[in-house]
């Protein structure tokens, strides 16, 4: 049974998402504060996360700063928030957040992107059927999910793995942002969205720490991205 834990400090929400998990088969963990979840992720390691960003004490970012730099865990985060603005979206997601659903929100919704994350989190066939795959001094091993640059590993957000993974397959073609957002987040693509942009400028950064002399990712303006 895959284990959720639900991060929110308002009982009435946390209780209502922990019923809409659990109803549809999933083990949840409720925390109500960043320094809960800290203790609990020290514990147990879930399959996914559901996070409110304004939390007392620690807040969301920290815990997604914590899961991602200290844990060192490629664990997929749902961010729920009252934020709404675009800057805080593009911020969580430049911080490792794999989505983001505002307040008030349906609970169906929830559950779909639950189930969408955590179905594109295991490997596919087609992944197993491929030992690893090179690119100058980049290497991407689908089985164990690993990224190195010159032999060093590099830690990626699940949707951030996702788009490498997608642009290593094919170095040669150019693909669009809307062809890479719909096949990632499988969901309308609406033109103004900065998602995927965000995504491969981290990508660009973590590697750049690995090997600043080496261009990986190339921009095709007006359509999209290849290797380069």
């Amino acid at each position: 049974m895959q284990k959720i834990l639900i991060i929110e400090d308002d009982t009435d929400i946390n209780h209502l998402l922990s019923r809409i998990l659990k109803k549809a088969g999933y083990e949840v963990t409720p925390a109500f504060s960043g320094t809960e979840a800290q203790l609990r992720l020290e514990k147990e390691v879930p399959n996914l996360i559901l996070l409110d960003l304004m939390l007392p004490g620690v807040t969301g970012e920290e815990v997604i700063k914590y899961v991602r730099e200290e844990l060192h865990q490629n664990i997929p985060i749902i961010v729920i928030s009252a934020k709404t603005a675009l800057e805080n979206k593009v911020f969580t997601m430049t911080m490792g957040a794999d989505d983001y659903i505002t307040k008030p929100f349906e609970p169906e919704e929830v559950l779909v992107r639950v189930m969408a994350v955590l179905r594109r989190y295991h490997t596919t066939g087609d992944e197993l059927s491929q030992e690893s795959y090179h690119y100058k001094n980049l290497a991407l091993n689908p089985i164990s999910r690993i990224v190195t640059v010159n032999q060093q590993e590099i830690t990626l957000t699940r949707h951030e793995y996702d788009i490498l993974l997608i642009l290593m397959k094919q170095p040669e073609k150019v693909f669009s942002r809307e062809f890479l957002y719909e096949e990632i987040w499988q969901n309308g693509y609406y033109g103004e969205d900065n998602t995927v942009n965000v995504h491969v400028s981290n990508i660009r950064k973590k590697i750049a720490a690995m090997d600043s002399e080496t261009e990986y990712i190339k921009t095709v303006w007006g359509i999209g991205f290849k290797m380069a």
